[in-house]
C-alpha cells in the first residue's frame, strides 16, 4: 500500500493495547468452533469504501463461496485508521477481521495481544508478503495485496522527445541518461512537461536503496549506502529534470496529477497507480494518453533485463483476526483469510485493477484485460515479475527508525543539510533512540 510514516501512532497503539490487555478479563479464544450451516456475520475493517472497492469485492466473493457467511464492512477514516482502530480494540468494539494497513505496526499489535496467531490458515504456493506477518516464528496475518514499485512512463511524451521507450534493462545510470535526453527533447519539441516526477515520500529514494543495495539494513543504523541514491535525486532536481522537493511540497503537488496530466514523462510509483490512472481517465481528471510500465531501474546490470528478476520494494496489505473474536465465528474468519489469499480472490482483485499478493498466469491475464490497461509485454513483465523486498521490516523498532529516516530525507531533499551531514545525524539519532534495543 501507499507509504505511511506513523511512528507516533505506533507509540499510541502500544500504550492503548498494552493497557487493554492488562485490564481485560477476556481470554483468547481457544476453540475453532465451526459455523456449520448456521448463519454467521463477520465484521471487517476498511477505509475509503467508496473509492477502495477491494473490501466489498472480497466480501462478496467470500459470501458467494460461503452463502451462510456474511461479511459486513466497518469503515474507518483512512488518515487516522490505526488510531481509530486501536481505540476500538481497546474498548472491545473492533471488528472480527482486522485489515493490516501498515506493516509498520504489525509487531506492536501483536505485542499488545490484539491479534490471533493464524498458522492453521493454509496459503497458496507462490504468494508474496507472508513473511511480513511472522512474529516470533508465528504468522499473525495473511497477505491479500502487494503493490510493488515500478516505472510508469508516458509513451507519447517519449515519442515527442525522440527518446526510445524503456526496454526493461535500465540501471540507474540508464534512467539518469534518459531523464537528460527527455529534458532536452521535450524542450526542443515545445513541451512544458518535465522528464520525471519523483514524489516527496522517502520511499522514492530510500525504498529502492534499501531493497537494492547489498549492504542495506535500516535496522542496523548505518546509512552510508543511501549516498548514491540521494546524489542522483538531487542531480535530477538541480538539472531541472523534475520539480524540486521544495516546489512539490509548497505547491502540494500530487503524483496522480503530475503523471495523469502529462506533466512528467516518467514516474516511479507503486502498481496501485495503474488502477488510479484508469479511474482518473474515466472521470476526466486525467488526460488520455498511451502509457506503460517498466521494471524499476536496477543497482547493477546483474538484475536488469527481461531475462532476469528485477529487485524492487513494497509492503503487503493483509488480514488478521481480532484476538477477542467470538469463538463461534473463528472458523469462518479463518476461512475468509484463506479465501482472501487464494487465486480466486486474486483474480477478483486483478479484475478491478488491484495488484494481489498472489500472481499467476491467469491473474496476469485478468489484470491486463481491464479496459485501458497497457497490453505490451514489458508492462506485463514489470507488473508480474520482480523480487519485492519489504520497505518496512517487521520489527518493534521499524516505526522509530522510519521516522528518523524520514527526517533524513526531508533534510537532504530540501537542501537544509548535505547528504553526509544528514546521514551522520540519522546515525546519531539511531544510536540514541534505538541503540541495541
Amino acid at each position: 500500500m501507499k507509504p505511511r510514516r506513523l511512528a507516533a501512532i505506533g507509540v499510541a497503539i502500544s500504550a492503548f493495547l498494552l493497557a487493554a490487555c492488562s485490564n481485560s478479563g477476556t481470554s483468547t479464544p481457544s476453540g475453532t468452533a465451526s459455523e456449520g450451516n448456521q448463519p454467521v456475520t463477520l465484521t471487517l475493517s476498511g477505509w475509503s469504501l467508496s473509492t477502495t472497492p477491494e473490501f466489498q469485492t472480497l466480501a462478496d466473493g467470500f459470501h458467494k463461496a460461503h452463502p451462510n457467511v456474511t461479511v459486513q464492512l466497518k469503515e474507518y477514516d483512512a488518515t487516522n485508521y490505526d488510531t481509530l482502530l486501536t481505540a476500538d480494540l481497546a474498548s472491545g468494539a473492533a471488528p472480527d477481521i482486522i485489515t493490516m494497513k501498515n506493516v509498520l505496526h504489525v509487531a506492536t499489535y501483536v505485542q499488545g495481544g490484539a491479534l490471533l496467531e493464524v498458522s492453521s490458515v493454509t496459503l497458496p504456493s507462490g504468494i508474496s508478503g507472508a513473511s511480513a506477518y511472522v512474529i516470533g516464528g508465528k504468522p499473525y496475518a495473511v497477505p491479500y495485496r502487494l503493490d510493488s514499485w515500478v516505472l510508469f512512463y508516458n509513451k507519447d511524451l517519449f515519442k515527442k522527445a525522440g527518446v526510445a521507450d524503456p526496454d526493461g534493462s535500465w540501471t540507474w545510470d540508464d534512467y539518469m541518461n534518459a531523464a537528460s535526453r527527455l529534458k532536452a527533447g521535450l524542450k526542443a519539441a515545445g513541451s512544458t512537461a518535465m522528464a520525471a516526477y519523483e514524489h516527496t515520500w522517502q520511499s522514492l529514494v530510500q525504498g529502492f536503496a534499501n531493497a537494492q543495495s547489498p549492504d542495506a539494513n535500516i535496522l542496523d543504523g548505518k546509512y552510508a549506502y543511501l549516498t548514491p541514491y540521494y546524489q542522483r535525486a538531487l542531480q535530477l532536481q538541480n538539472e531541472g529534470a523534475q520539480p524540486t522537493f521544495n516546489t512539490a511540497t509548497a505547491n502540494n503537488l500530487t503524483y496522480e496529477t503530475e503523471f495523469g496530466k502529462q506533466q512528467a514523462a516518467m514516474m516511479l510509483m507503486g502498481t496501485w497507480e495503474a488502477a488510479s490512472l484508469l479511474a482518473q481517465q474515466s472521470a476526466g481528471t486525467a488526460d488520455t494518453f498511451n502509457w506503460g510500465m517498466a521494471p524499476a531501474p536496477q543497482y547493477s546490470a546483474a538484475t536488469a533485463g527481461t531475462g532476469s528478476t528485477p529487485v524492487t520494494f513494497g509492503d503487503p496489505t493483509g488480514f488478521a483476526i481480532n484476538a477477542k473474536i467470538d469463538p463461534a465465528k473463528l472458523t469462518a474468519a479463518k476461512e475468509f483469510l484463506a479465501y482472501a489469499a487464494s487465486q480466486d480472490a486474486a483474480k477478483s482483485l486483478a479484475a478491478i485493477g488491484i495488484t494481489p499478493a498472489l500472481i499467476t498466469p491467469s491473474v496476469v491475464s485478468t489484470f491486463f484485460a481491464v479496459k485501458g490497461m497497457p497490453t505490451d509485454s514489458l508492462s506485463k513483465f514489470a507488473w508480474s515479475t520482480h523480487l519485492t523486498k519489504p520497505e518496512n521490516p517487521t520489527s518493534a523498532n521499524t516505526a522509530t527508525v522510519q521516522n528518523i529516516l524520514n527526517s533524513l530525507n526531508t533534510a537532504v531533499m530540501s537542501g537544509s543539510q548535505s547528504i553526509g551531514a544528514a546521514i551522520a545525524a540519522a546515525q546519531s539519532y539511531f544510536s540514541n533512540q534505538v541503540g541495541n534495543a
